[in-house]
């Protein structure tokens, strides 16, 4: 048993909105997805998608792309990202997944899942920076606070419930890219002594270093695009 990561899939079966207008890289991404998988991945492996997972507006936009990640082999192990505005109520998705016969996605809002001798963690995050666009509201400090909430709720799961398995934590925006250092979420990182972080949403830049240090914690990118859509191994 092998666990993957492949953050950032931006399917669109339903939606019809094509990747390739942010680089040639991105054409037909769907279909190097699903070779590199199938010829990566095994039945008994875990992948973690961590957000932006769908383009899908509603829960019926996305069951197309739903249905093609249960097509492929292993266990999928699903965190929401920014785009995710299909993932609705978790019973909302559950009837979803029992209509259609889905028995290979799990999702982590919360909580956590064990998959073999570790335990999979995480939440979407967010920027503490004010938003660049003028036109963009939100309350950051507020945003920030339910996502620190998020993320303690899912490592305490963890700590209750995976018999002193090892924690693997994911995570959709990264706590520190470069400059930006998001001090909520590095502190909950420290104070559950997680030692490695992957995280996606970041595209487009493929000369940075797959992974980098902050205070003893290593970030490691698996954006589908930086990955050249290969899923990534991260733990056997």
């Amino acid at each position: 048993m092998a666990i993957y990561a492949l953050s950032d899939t931006h399917l669109s079966f339903s939606s019809q909105k094509p990747m390739d207008i942010f680089g040639s890289r991105w054409k037909n991404h769907e279909n190097k997805i699903e070779w590199f998988w199938k010829n990566t991945v095994k039945d008994d492996d875990f992948v973690v998608i961590a957000g932006d997972i769908s383009w899908g507006l509603t829960l019926d936009e996305a069951a197309g792309d739903l249905k093609f990640l249960a097509s492929l082999p292993g266990k999928k192990i699903l965190i929401k990202g920014n785009h995710d505005y299909w993932w609705s109520s978790l019973k909302k998705i559950d009837d979803l997944f029992k209509k259609e016969g889905i028995d290979n996605i799990f999702l982590i809002q919360n909580n956590s899942i064990n998959a073999g001798d570790f335990a999979i963690c995480g939440t979407r995050g967010w920027y503490s920076e004010k938003p660049q666009n003028p036109n963009i509201s939100c309350d950051n400090k507020k945003i920030i606070a339910r996502e620190v909430g998020r993320l303690k709720m899912s490592l305490s799961h963890a700590k209750e419930h995976s018999d002193g398995r090892k924690i693997l934590l994911f995570m959709h925006f990264p706590p520190v890219f470069g400059s930006f250092v998001c001090r909520e979420l590095v502190d909950v990182l420290h104070e559950y002594q997680i030692d490695k972080c992957c995280y996606g949403h970041i595209h487009g830049v493929y000369s940075i270093p797959c992974s980098a240090f902050f205070e003893g914690i290593e970030f490691r990118i698996v954006s589908a695009d930086y990955l050249d859509f290969r899923p990534l191994l991260i733990e056997k």
